[in-house]
């Protein structure tokens, strides 16, 4: 089975003879039982990604010259020259989100730019790619929550995809388009509690209000949807990061499936349970697009990632007809806000936890049909 958009494009490839559009992007489709990302050239894929890559842990005072002396102060030298072959060693297939956390204060908790459309082509690997539609991250505690319904929320998202997709768009290597990390749409936490979720849960015990939360929700996802295909006809579109382990109402989900090709959940706890939950209730594809266990540094503010719990996590998900990928929030290089990564600022690597998350994705790689 492959989905709508896949199906037309190949109408449109046998109406004019030229080869479908959707056979030079990935897509979506079912195989064998189960959903696929499909690559460019109609393979098969399991998205194994890694989150959070930022160099600028090479440049902390205590490391000294070592940013200069090994790399030429070249982001491109250290993501050709570290990065990727790190990555690949590693048996990462693609990359996730790349931004990273570099503030984690009460009044201001923010992360590192996203990689420019230069960058993703130095490290030449897939990817996926944040677009900053709307600041309701559950972590963001400074920006007022936008009017879906302005007309500045609509020139924004009209912004946003002219700069970034119109710039993408032709790139193989672009798996698809992340909107918001965790949306606030009916929580908050105690940092920003001030502002509020998008929509009052306590209007939810009535048809009236869950009219009303549709309305909202169905509006958001056509103004985004809309601003990306006038510049990107192609990519998919991976949507919100919903956070599993917060109220999430169906209303949203059943919103957003019209206009995205995957769901996409960070999970901390559960995403084995969690996301079986989402497939077997939305028949869509879903991807693990978040998640890892820390493992504490005894006497260090230091965090490890469990990478046995990792190769869990991804055992179990082979279980799952749904699941199309799994990215971890393992960091490239450890900083002094998330403390977490594979190597450290001085680059020292994480053996031991490394060599379990290498097993795991071979294993992974192995497991997908050729």
């Amino acid at each position: 089975m492959q989905t709508r958009r896949h199906f037309l494009y190949q109408l449109a490839a046998a109406a004019t003879g030229v080869a479908a559009s959707a056979d030079r992007f990935f897509t979506v489709a079912q195989r064998g039982g189960r959903w696929w990302f499909i690559t460019p050239g109609g393979a098969p894929f399991f998205s194994l990604g890694l989150n959070h890559i930022d160099a600028s842990p090479l440049r902390e005072v205590e490391n000294g010259e070592l940013w200069r002396t090994k790399y030429g102060n070249s982001i491109e030298r250290w993501l050709k020259e570290a990065v990727a072959p790190d990555l690949r060693a590693w048996g990462f297939n693609s990359v996730g989100w790349t931004q990273e956390v570099v503030v984690r204060g009460h009044a201001i908790h923010r992360h590192s730019p996203s990689f420019t459309f230069e960058e993703y082509q130095w490290l030449g690997l897939p990817y996926c790619h944040l677009l900053p539609f709307a600041e309701t991250h559950q972590w963001e505690n400074e920006t007022r929550l936008p009017d879906f319904f302005s007309k500045d929320f609509e020139d924004w998202c009209d912004y946003v995809a002219r700069s970034q997709c119109a710039r993408f768009a032709d790139d193989p290597k672009l798996i698809g388009y992340f909107y918001t990390d965790c949306p606030l749409w009916v929580h908050t936490r105690p940092d920003n509690a001030w502002k509020g979720p998008l929509f009052d849960p306590a209007k939810l015990t009535t048809d009236a209000g869950k009219a009303e939360l549709r309305k909202l929700a169905t509006r958001y996802y056509q103004v985004t949807y809309d601003a990306i295909r006038r510049y990107d006809a192609h990519h998919l579109i991976l949507g919100d990061r919903y956070e599993a382990n917060a109220p999430l109402p169906m209303e949203v989900v059943e919103s957003a499936k019209p206009f995205v090709d995957v769901l996409c959940f960070q999970d901390f706890k559960e995403p084995v349970k969690h996301l079986a939950v989402w497939h077997t209730l939305t028949g869509k594809p879903v991807l693990w697009a978040d998640g890892a266990r820390n493992v504490p540094v005894k006497g260090s503010t230091a965090i490890r990632n469990d990478g046995a719990w990792y190769a869990e996590q991804l055992r179990a998900l082979r279980e799952n007809p749904g699941c199309i990928g799994a990215h971890l929030c393992g960091a490239y290089l450890r900083n002094n806000a998330r403390n977490r990564g594979l190597r450290d600022a001085r680059e020292q690597p994480d053996e031991e936890n490394i060599a379990l998350t290498t097993t795991a994705n071979r294993e992974m790689v192995a497991w997908v049909p050729r």
